[in-house]
């Protein structure tokens, strides 16, 4: 659901279908399901919320994290306590966690999720909220420590690699940064933008090797989706570096120059589609280098 079918609810049981659709889209929304709380939620009868009263309430509160509502989270958390022990849910004790991290009180966050850990080393959320502490807290080391013993357990979980991989491109890393990447294209060998990114790193590292590295998988990232126009540029600057390279032979600059024309009229076109204008020339020759990651 959108934004604009939000404000069109006007009742309880439109509000409860609402929240509903957000939690099977495993999508949090969270200024709209605070904006229904406070609309119909907050004074109606628990009874009128039936058998998804706990669940929306947990979904409240998360909710509230997000938006730094510490009123609707002491209200959401006093009631959930009423139903829920906070020495034996670690349900809640994860809640709890949340809310000294909103507070910025990190000990007191970090205590929880070890002690959530301790009891249940499976628990991943838990163990995912550890890593953002750290991350918020600038230990960026400590947090791909952590992540790195994650994914052990944890392979598939494609949030995880690019993660570590934004971690990696922070400490500039780009070797590791880029083995996630390939991790990623290994999961998930359709996914235009995991082609993108690694082409990406590639280009960063410099050098005729990893250049020629990341033309190849801009060009997968654009067969995947012509309308990739990050790609697009990506080849463009990629094959202008290559061609103007001293170690490049006559043959290979051909090639180079053959995709520098064909990138450059990918890119007027989808211009011409989609702005119904002609990119003016030095916005091109603006953009040389741009994509290196920083």
């Amino acid at each position: 659901m959108s934004s604009k079918e939000a404000k069109d609810i006007t009742s309880v049981d439109d509000a409860r279908e609402y929240l509903r659709t957000l939690r099977e889209d495993n999508v949090r929304s969270s200024d709209d399901v605070v904006d229904i709380y406070d609309a119909f939620i907050r004074d109606c009868n628990g009874s009128d919320l039936g058998d998804e009263r706990w669940m929306i309430l947990e979904q409240v509160v998360v909710a509230a994290f997000d938006t730094y509502r510490s009123d609707i989270v002491d209200d959401c958390l006093k009631e959930l306590s009423t139903m829920f022990d906070f020495s034996s849910s670690l349900r809640m004790k994860r809640l709890f966690a949340m809310k000294y991290e909103m507070y910025e009180e990190f000990d007191e966050a970090m205590e929880i999720l070890n002690s959530i850990i301790d009891e249940d080393d499976s628990n991943s959320q838990a163990r995912k909220r550890k890593i953002a502490i750290l991350k918020a807290q600038g230990e960026n080391q400590k947090a791909i420590s952590e992540l790195v013993k994650y994914l052990k357990d944890f392979m598939a979980d494609g949030e995880a690699w690019m993660e570590l991989c934004d971690l990696y491109i922070l400490e500039q890393d780009y070797a590791k940064a880029a083995f996630c990447c390939e991790e990623l294209i290994l999961q998930h060998p359709h996914n235009h933008l995991y082609y993108q990114r690694y082409a990406e790193i590639r280009y960063t590292q410099g050098g005729v090797e990893h250049l020629e590295m990341a033309k190849i998988y801009y060009s997968h990232a654009i067969k995947l989706n012509p309308n990739n126009m990050r790609s697009l540029y990506g080849l463009l600057l990629t094959s202008t570096q290559l061609a103007s390279s001293p170690k490049c032979v006559a043959q290979k600059k051909k090639e180079y120059q053959k995709s520098i024309v064909w990138a450059s009229n990918q890119i007027k076109k989808q211009y011409e589609v989609k702005l119904k204008q002609t990119p003016p020339p030095q916005l091109l020759e603006g953009l040389m280098g741009q994509l290196q990651l920083t």
